[in-house]
């Protein structure tokens, strides 16, 4: 059953939306992925992502993260086409953390330092910013340690301190916890709440984990079989689900 669940009751979510989708369409091998009329993220929010295995929650995500290219639709950035010439730029404006980090073959350190310098910044500006976020994310004491040598925790925190070390304005969480025991997803579940918060990014949180929502989100969108079935406050969103 479709419920409509009104927007969220904040400042933020009456500004022009930083993603909009319109119409979007996405069809693989003849069979129809998403059909969403509407949808948008706004800064300062988190919105949880939520729904059946295979509803198509990654491919909006990877959609959204202008990573997969939609079939029919208009996708707009503070109100503008992504135009192709916009891309590379628009990429450049955002992080997506999977749920298996995606890692360079290289020390911690240089996991968060390399992008920053493809992005422009000084070495000194980026030394600066990756040490910050290896604090922030308490990983600081590996800051020289190989990839391989660090755990699935380890790992998890690294492509998070890479992700916000970008100071996106948009960031794209596909699960990033559910790979991870109990207490190394709790750990990270405490340590993003708050740095979320402050960001001020417009954040898509993909989980199937609805123990996580209270500590992240803000708001919820729930996906069924490509659509878009209930979208507003989170815990106005949780009342329409099902007992």
């Amino acid at each position: 059953m479709k419920t409509s669940v009104s927007q969220p009751r904040t400042s933020i979510a009456s500004a022009t939306p930083l993603i909009e989708a319109r119409g979007l369409r996405l069809v693989h091998n003849g069979r129809e992925i998403l059909a969403i009329d509407r949808f948008a993220l706004r800064r300062g929010e988190v919105t949880a992502l939520i729904g059946p295995n295979g509803a198509g929650k990654t491919s909006l995500l990877l959609t959204l993260a202008a990573l997969q290219t939609p079939t029919a639709g208009e996708l707009l950035w503070n109100g503008r086409g992504y135009a192709e010439s916009r891309l590379i730029e628009l990429r450049r404006r955002m992080a997506v953390v999977f749920q298996e980090p995606l890692l360079l073959d290289t020390t911690v350190e240089r996991n968060l330092a390399f992008p920053l310098r493809m992005r422009g910044l000084s070495r000194g500006d980026a030394r600066r910013r990756v040490r910050h976020w290896l604090e922030r994310f308490g990983i600081a004491h590996l800051a020289n340690r190989g990839i391989r040598h660090l755990s699935g925790g380890e790992a998890q925190r690294t492509s998070l301190a890479r992700a916000f070390a970008l100071e996106p304005d948009a960031l794209f969480l596909d699960e990033p916890f559910s790979a991870l025991d109990f207490h190394t997803r709790k750990g990270l579940l405490q340590d993003l709440g708050p740095t979320l918060r402050e960001m001020q990014a417009a954040v898509l949180f993909v989980t199937h984990d609805y123990s996580e929502l209270p500590l992240l989100a803000s708001t919820a969108a729930v996906l069924d079989a490509g659509r878009i079935t209930a979208c507003g406050p989170l815990e106005d969103v949780l009342a329409c689900l099902p007992s």
